[in-house]
């Protein structure tokens, strides 16, 4: 869902002003400005290239990163979006150029080249660029090292880093415009190419997919991300974009949005992403019809995701604390809920997914999505009473009690006496509740995207059903 639909822009006065003179003639115009013209035009026109973050087709429609923003942005000015999406950037920029597109978002850095031909919008995101070769493979700790070709995306910060980084070195390098960035990537796996750069977001989220991609080195360290627009038009769009990323930072909306799509992918964890990806393949088909059948409003994978954080879908589990099975329930919880045996898992299933709707159904009606979702996984690890008081911090320390990104960096502080002894429900490892929110995201977006792009496993076995002796938990 893009930012527009759940943000609304206060529009400034010399915006006001623009749209006056323009819909009600209150003021004379001999030739409209760059900002003008969109709104006479009532179309924002983006440019953009495919890819995992930058913008896509998902099954609920368009979905990235750059789309959001770009969705926001054309909800500012009170205008339709039109995203124009080009598969090599030697097609992209000449449409800025020549004025096709009003603006270009497409997640690369900034580099001088770039700063040369067009004008830069303000930063929004800082990433690194990273080698990457395949796990396995010989590891090249320096430049120095390279023993093969690097292939990147023509005309992209990639390139231009390439070149400037070639002064030093001796590189075998190429540009290609017949394969984009995540095709590269594919070619990393596959062995047909021995290395390429990523940006650190795009492969963050590559990474969960193909656990195999490994990071030799830095070859740039952070770099502002910002959008580009013609030289040759005045600065009144610029303003407005401006602007608009102030309101961003301000509302705390760009730190949402940023911690939507790569605030639970900062680490990365090789052998847990490849057994992962092995228990959907192996194990998840004998419960993936259970998750769905217990799911209600949840979405099923998000269940899965759940299940997984706490018992790796064994439904035996058992943990020191005495919770157990597929949903890992206390027994007070189970007997609350009606379950008569926890080691069952239709029952566990059951059971977790209707206890997981109790507790996102009594957090505040104003929080919205995703957030209202982050916060009910953390009330499930750590209890509802514990997250409140993370809440409370929040607001005494002037962070939004209503965003995840915010509480979840009070959490942890339950752990101090000098915060808990304040509050109402004392201390609590909410540390843990940070951790178990995020793996659970990543375990979710991981399904999402085998589910949607090569499809996860039909039930392949029965699933086990409940025997007075085997199952009893008491």
């Amino acid at each position: 869902m893009a930012i527009s639909q759940s943000n609304h822009f206060s529009a400034p006065v010399w915006l006001a002003v623009a749209l006056c003179s323009l819909l009600l003639g209150c003021q004379p115009q001999s030739a409209p400005n760059s900002l003008q013209q969109v709104l006479q035009q009532g179309t924002l026109k983006v440019g953009t290239r495919y890819g995992p973050t930058t913008y896509y087709q998902g099954v609920d429609g368009p979905q990235g990163y750059e789309y959001e923003l770009a969705a926001g942005f054309a909800d500012y000015l009170g205008v339709n979006l039109e995203i124009m999406p080009y598969y090599n950037l030697d097609e992209l920029y000449p449409q800025l150029r020549s004025q096709h597109v009003n603006i270009v978002a497409t997640g690369l850095t900034v580099s001088d080249p770039l700063r040369a031909d067009f004008k830069i919008g303000p930063a929004y995101h800082e990433v690194s660029q990273k080698l990457v070769f395949k796990q396995g493979q010989t590891w090249p700790r320096s430049p120095e090292e390279l023993q093969g070709t690097v292939k990147v995306v023509a005309s992209s910060s990639h390139a231009a880093t390439l070149a400037k980084l070639e002064q030093n070195y001796a590189l075998d390098w190429q540009e290609t415009n017949e394969l984009d960035e995540e095709e590269l990537l594919q070619q990393v796996l596959e062995g047909e190419l021995s290395y390429t750069l990523a940006d650190s977001h795009t492969l963050a989220v590559m990474r969960r997919r193909h656990p195999e991609l490994a990071i030799a080195f830095t070859v740039q360290e952070p770099r502002p991300i910002a959008w580009l627009l013609s030289k040759d038009l005045d600065d009144s769009l610029l303003a407005a974009l401006i602007d608009y990323f102030g309101q961003l930072q301000k509302s705390g909306q760009l730190k949402v949005l940023n911690d939507k799509y790569f605030g639970h992918i900062q680490t990365f964890d090789y052998v847990d992403t490849r057994q992962f990806i092995k228990a959907t393949e192996e194990i998840l088909p004998r419960y993936r019809s259970l998750f769905e059948q217990f799911s209600g409003t949840t979405d099923w994978r998000l269940l899965a995701a759940m299940s997984y954080q706490e018992s790796h879908w064994n439904p035996k589990a058992k943990s020191p604390t005495g919770v157990r099975g597929m949903m890992m329930l206390t027994l007070a919880t189970a007997r609350d809920l009606g379950i008569k045996s926890r080691l069952d898992a239709a029952q566990s299933i059951q059971g977790g997914s209707h206890y997981f709707q109790q507790l996102r159904e009594r957090i505040p009606a104003r929080i919205q999505e995703p957030d209202r979702t982050w916060f009910a996984l953390a009330a499930y690890n750590v209890g509802w009473g514990h997250v409140e008081d993370a809440r409370i911090l929040t607001q005494r320390q002037g962070g939004n009690p209503d965003l995840w990104v915010d509480v979840k960096q009070r959490l942890p502080l339950l752990r101090q006496k000098k915060y808990y002894k304040t509050l109402k429900y004392g201390y609590a490892r909410g540390h843990e509740a940070v951790h178990y929110v995020a793996n659970i995201r990543r375990y979710y977006d991981t399904l999402v995207w085998l589910d949607e792009n090569q499809g996860l496993p039909l039930d392949q076995a029965p699933t086990e059903q409940t025997t007075n002796q085997e199952n009893s938990d008491e």
